[in-house]
């Protein structure tokens, strides 16, 4: 066997990347700028739907809040990824005006094809 068939066989079994799915729940009008940041890591799946705060309009009105309109964000992150972008987004809470939010992962245990894979984790073909 030549040397490029080993590695080919060798790179064929290396374990794939485990995924997570990354739940972004932040103000509705910073939307744009956690998707921005999200897209700045290559990732190639995210959805968002519109959400509303939980806290009654009584509560809100004592803490001083107006505005509980929320975006709730799903993205499918590479495991590698994961501390990279959660240390981005507190960096990005912390440096942003009513750029507070919620961000957690869920572990993804099976996936099924390749092509939806390698589209998840962004992987072009050679």
């Amino acid at each position: 066997m030549s040397e490029k068939t080993v590695q080919t066989k060798k790179k064929s079994l290396e374990a794939p990347e485990k995924l997570k799915i990354l739940i972004s729940i932040v103000n509705r009008s910073k939307t744009d700028f956690y998707l921005s940041a999200l897209e700045s890591f290559d990732i190639s799946f995210q959805n968002y739907v519109f959400a509303k705060g939980t806290a009654p309009t009584e509560m809100l009105s004592i803490l001083g809040l107006h505005n509980n309109d929320k975006t709730v964000i799903a993205s499918i992150i590479p495991e590698s990824k994961v501390n990279k972008i959660l240390a981005a987004y507190e960096d990005k809470y912390f440096k942003t005006k009513n750029g507070k939010g919620v961000a957690f992962t869920v572990s993804m245990n099976s996936i099924i094809g390749v092509t939806l894979y390698q589209f998840l984790l962004n992987l072009k073909e050679n």
